[in-house]
């Protein structure tokens, strides 16, 4: 259902033509980027936070981790990951599948740094048997995001 859900959102944008069904597992970094064929850096990670009672969806690099004072100065609260059994009831997509399209109303989507290290990403397409490629530019028109953020280490 997730995977319908994100590819109807990407055909409404235009963007149906960049998803990529895989036979293989992407459900991690390293999974999608052997399936798809490239660095995992590329891999753009969807990582689900709750600011409060609030969602929000954060895109990172596939290698980076998250700096707990970085997300702390921008967000104002320490980093608390949604945990695993609810991240489908609060994204709208379960892990292994979390990306920022077709998601749930009201959530915000944040677009770190990091990636600009890569002129195209590879975010998943609502489950762990897909991506979209994307260049930056592209990403930024359709994820929909609020702004770029530099949360990272």
């Amino acid at each position: 259902m997730s995977l319908e859900k994100a590819k109807k959102y990407l055909q409404e944008k235009g963007y149906a033509d960049h998803i990529i069904e895989l036979t293989d597992s992407s459900a991690t970094v390293q999974f999608a980027a052997k399936a798809l064929g490239v660095e995992p850096g590329m891999i753009a990670k969807t990582m689900s936070f709750l600011i409060g009672e609030q969602p929000i969806l954060i895109l990172t690099m596939g290698t980076v981790r998250i700096d707990n004072h970085k997300f702390k100065e921008i967000f104002h609260i320490k980093a608390k990951m949604i945990p695993f059994d609810n991240v489908e009831h609060l994204i709208g997509h379960a892990p292994g599948g979390v990306c920022p399209f077709g998601i749930l109303p009201g959530i915000p989507v944040y677009l770190d740094e990091s990636l600009k290290q890569y002129e195209t990403v590879y975010p998943a397409a609502g489950n762990d048997h897909s991506a979209v490629k994307l260049t930056i530019a592209e990403l930024e028109e359709v994820s929909g995001y609020e702004k770029w953020v530099d949360v990272c280490k």
